[in-house]
């Protein structure tokens, strides 16, 4: 509940209590005995329904009082009321409150009066957008967030903000952390991305779904949600045929003594050479397959001992990238499948094609394939069973697709396939593809290797860790840093660098791979953000201010906005709420970079206009510390800390 919803809701207890007091007054009534026993009813039902109202609220206030607010929800919330008030007939009134671009007018920015001039223009009314602003003003409720409103030029209503209203929301951000915004309802949200093949190598086309899924699940954990982590590896179909018939060549005691498979990729490579050349050992790959759908143990295992050769490899990908996830292959869906098709036969949905049982979906193009000519399955047969499983069996309240923009297409179908056969509302389940670009070299053409193959993820990290070592070096940080130090930091950097590049970049675009420009320490880069925090973090421990002094401090110190870039940025650290659910609806994380590295600027003009340690000049002790001026460093950086925190970033202490 916001800050406005609890005004209105303490204004209604007031209204109810004056009823109750009104009702206990017979005379004043002047109604007929008859009556009497009916207001002694509307008595009750009023007293019974205060109590409610009241416990809410106190149950409201206690929960928000942890929680950061969302300053912009609750203007909303504030110029909703004020709307509706003015003009309680205009139905579906826009409700337009943005930040304001220009300091000097004020923080936020109401721009509903010439939206709502036009609405009323359409309904014969001719009223001016100035007029409607100015009457908007006159209904809005009594509140602590506006110290006052102006309105300027046609119709925007500019709105300033209490200082401290300000400063009380740094102090709760200081003595309780940084809390996610209060969670309506707790979610089951799936996620499916990363999703690599078994037997091949993953590479830099992976990358961007591990990145991008990972930072999408780490925001719906911060927000309260439950979260499945989904790896939909590529793990089952004919491909399988080939290689077993090649490791039973090859290895022909695997059973009893495990392969030593080193490269997986040179295996594959090598059973699909002999696949192309030779009919025996086709014919043999497809008897192989039809063992394997069959669960024939000894096949069985042989799969298994692929498959195991191929996780260990994802794994140090995985471990690089500090990435959670849990396999569920297309393998896991394959009893599900025949029970898919029997339903959708069943509807009435299924046509025949050539042999190929089709599904059309409402308003799409092309038709879904559930079972091929041969009677086999298919991936959109895979997809259709999957998306059952985490409607019904998962009973998920959003599902998340992490995949190239390639696959638009298909998941649509897939979507559409869903929600025709009725397993789905999109207007009560989330449904959608979050999309993404390729990867380009810095020749603008698809990331290869200079022998044209395509990059291999661990080489690319790899590569990563020795540039972010000599960039160390070159900085002179292996002169200051201990051993342990400076590989934390290598680490930081390295993977740091990588994940922000991507996360940086509007996910739906191609970008560019250039590790000289992620590590760069000027611009909006990892490594810039990376050594501006670690600077924030070392303004306490150079002046020896202990952790606990600051704790103490932040529960007995008001922390003041008097300067112009100490009102700044107390401002922008509380607007994190606002970005998280900017990036919550539309799922680009490009704009929580985006506001880290504002935030970042915002502080360096804030050091460099306002003390926190005085020092004497000559001697370089400590003479003073303007204690809430700490404190704003240490608010700065538990928001960008926890920023990192959700795009995956793990920064450290010393750099």
């Amino acid at each position: 509940m916001s800050l406005a919803q609890l005004d209105c809701s303490a204004r209604e207890i007031k209204l109810l209590q004056d009823e109750i007091e009104r009702l206990r007054d017979p005379q004043e009534l002047n109604f007929m005995s008859s009556q009497l026993d009916e207001l002694q009813e509307e008595n009750s039902r009023l007293k019974y329904r205060l109590n409610i109202l009241k416990r809410s609220l106190q149950e409201e206030m206690s929960q928000n009082g942890k929680a950061m607010l969302n300053i912009n929800q609750c203007l909303q919330q504030i110029f909703g009321e004020a709307i509706s008030t003015a003009y309680p007939g205009l139905e579906n009134a826009p409700l337009m409150v943005t930040l304001n671009q220009q300091a000097k007018f004020g923080d936020y920015q109401c721009n509903s009066a010439m939206p709502m001039a036009q609405m009323m223009k359409a309904k014969g009314q001719k009223v001016s957008p100035r007029e409607i602003a100015e009457k908007i003003v006159q209904n809005i409720p009594n509140n602590e967030l506006i110290e006052r409103t102006e309105i300027a030029g046609p119709g925007f209503i500019n709105v300033h903000l209490k200082r401290m209203f300000v400063s009380k929301l740094l102090s709760n951000l200081l003595v309780n952390g940084v809390q996610p915004p209060s969670l309506k309802k707790k979610k089951k949200v799936v996620v499916d991305f990363s999703s690599p093949n078994i037997a091949k190598e993953m590479h830099v086309g992976h990358l961007r779904s591990t990145i991008i899924g990972d930072s999408m699940c780490r925001l719906f954990e911060f927000l309260g949600n439950e979260v499945l982590r989904l790896n939909h590896v590529g793990d089952w179909g004919t491909q399988f045929g080939m290689l077993i018939a090649h490791l039973q060549d090859k290895f022909p005691n695997y059973l009893s003594v495990s392969p030593p498979i080193g490269d997986l990729q040179a295996f594959y490579k090598a059973s699909k050479k002999r696949f192309d050349e030779d009919e025996e050992f086709k014919k043999r790959a497809y008897q192989c397959v039809v063992k394997l759908q069959s669960k024939e143990p000894d096949f069985i295992k042989a799969w298994n001992l692929i498959c195991d050769v191929s996780r260990n490899e994802f794994q140090k990908v995985y471990n690089c990238l500090d990435i959670r996830i849990e396999e569920r292959g297309e393998s896991y869906y394959q009893d599900m499948m025949t029970v898919v098709v029997k339903e959708f036969e069943e509807k009435g949905l299924v046509q025949l094609d050539e042999g190929r049982k089709i599904v059309f979906a409402p308003g799409q193009s092309i038709p879904l394939t559930i079972v091929k000519s041969d009677g086999g399955y298919t991936y959109d047969t895979s997809d259709l069973a999957a998306i059952k499983n985490r409607l019904f069996d998962e009973k998920a309240d959003i599902i998340i697709y992490v995949t190239d923009s390639g696959q638009v297409l298909h998941f649509q179908v897939v979507f559409a396939a869903a929600q025709l056969i009725g397993w789905y509302d999109p207007k009560v389940t989330r449904v959608e593809h979050a999309g993404f670009g390729v990867v380009l070299g810095e020749d603008k053409k698809k990331f290869k290797t200079r022998s044209g193959d395509t990059v291999r993820l661990m080489d690319l990290l790899e590569e990563g860790l020795k540039r972010s070592m000599d960039k160390l070096k070159e900085k002179g940080r292996d002169k200051v840093l201990t051993p342990e130090e400076l590989l934390k930091a290598q680490r930081a950097v390295a993977f740091g660098c990588i994940k922000y590049a991507d996360l940086s970049h509007n996910r739906i675009n191609d970008y560019i791979f250039s590790f000289d420009k992620m590590l760069d320490d000027r611009g909006n880069t990892a490594a810039y953000l990376l050594y501006a925090f670690t600077r924030i973090r070392s303004i306490a421990r150079l002046a020896n201010i202990q952790e606990a002094t600051l704790h103490k401090a932040a529960e007995t110190t008001e922390v003041l906005l008097d300067h112009e870039k100490e009102w700044k940025l107390g401002k922008c650290i509380l607007r994190f709420p606002e970005i998280l659910q900017k990036i919550t609806d539309d799922l680009l994380l490009h704009t929580l970079c985006d506001y880290l590295y504002e935030l970042a600027t915002t502080f360096t003009e804030f050091y460099d206009n306002c003390y926190c340690v005085e020092k004497d000049r000559q001697t370089g002790e400590v003479v003073k510390v303007n204690m809430w001026r700490m404190l704003i460093c240490e608010a700065t950086a538990a928001v960008m800390a926890k920023g990192f925190d959700i795009l995956g970033i793990n920064p450290v202490q010393r750099m």
